[in-house]
């Protein structure tokens, strides 16, 4: 479990601080580009949740359904992961790991800032981009892909 709860606040605070440098150097700046535009950095706020889903919820709603109810699912998460530590296989709980720490890290945006997540991170070719996100989107959606992948071996075996 002290793996865990390394890993856990490492990626909260590596989230945390690549947020801030958002906020500190992108706010009101044009999209910098890189790799041939391959790359974009560019500042959003973002009050839903994934590609802007559900943005046009009431400041209550939007508090109580993308704030309040993912932190007490998270939480129960994190308490069942800390009692059942010892029957989950070490892969599996990284990929755990990953998905509570981006939850929690978009989750203490919206319930610092206000509702507003802070994206940054834009991915794409000139002709498909994807949506802007940010390092808790990453934890999360590799957190997802491992366990698809976790799940798929063990079932060949």
């Amino acid at each position: 479990m002290v793996l865990f709860g390394a890993f856990f606040l490492s990626l909260i605070s590596w989230d945390r601080v690549s947020k801030d440098l958002a906020r500190d150097h992108l706010r009101n700046q044009p999209a910098r580009s890189f790799f041939h535009n391959t790359l974009r950095l560019e500042y959003v706020e973002n009050t839903g949740a994934a590609m802007s889903f559900a943005d046009n919820l009431s400041p209550r709603a939007s508090f109580w359904l993308l704030g309040v109810v993912p932190l007490v699912a998270l939480l129960g998460l994190i308490a069942f992961l800390f009692a059942r530590a010892r029957d989950i296989r070490g892969s599996r709980l990284m990929a755990l790991t990953l998905i509570v720490a981006g939850g929690m890290g978009n989750i203490l945006d919206r319930l610092l800032f206000d509702r507003h997540v802070t994206d940054f991170i834009n991915v794409g070719l000139p002709i498909l981009r994807i949506g802007i996100f940010n390092f808790a989107d990453v934890w999360i959606t590799v957190g997802a892909a491992w366990m698809i992948v976790d799940s798929m071996k063990r079932r060949k075996v």
